[in-house]
């Protein structure tokens, strides 16, 4: 069964802060707006591209985005 991108990225919570993938799960956690069951790149890209958080960044996002296509594919 394929999981939510949102499901997916927090898998990387807890890991090292110096990790970019880190911080956008634990931005992305505390953020009660994200859209947790999307599966759609464009929603989830849009989304990120109106936060205004230093840590919910689109270079995190497209890298984690590659790594859940390839997980889910």
């Amino acid at each position: 069964m394929k999981k939510s991108f949102y499901h997916y990225v927090l898998t990387f919570r807890g890991g090292d802060w110096d990790d970019n993938k880190v911080r956008f799960a634990e931005s992305m956690f505390i953020d009660h707006g994200f859209p947790k069951m999307s599966e759609d790149f464009q929603e989830l890209s849009d989304y990120i591209e109106m936060q205004s958080d230093e840590y919910l960044t689109a270079d995190a996002f497209d890298s984690l985005w590659a790594m859940y296509e390839l997980k889910f594919q």
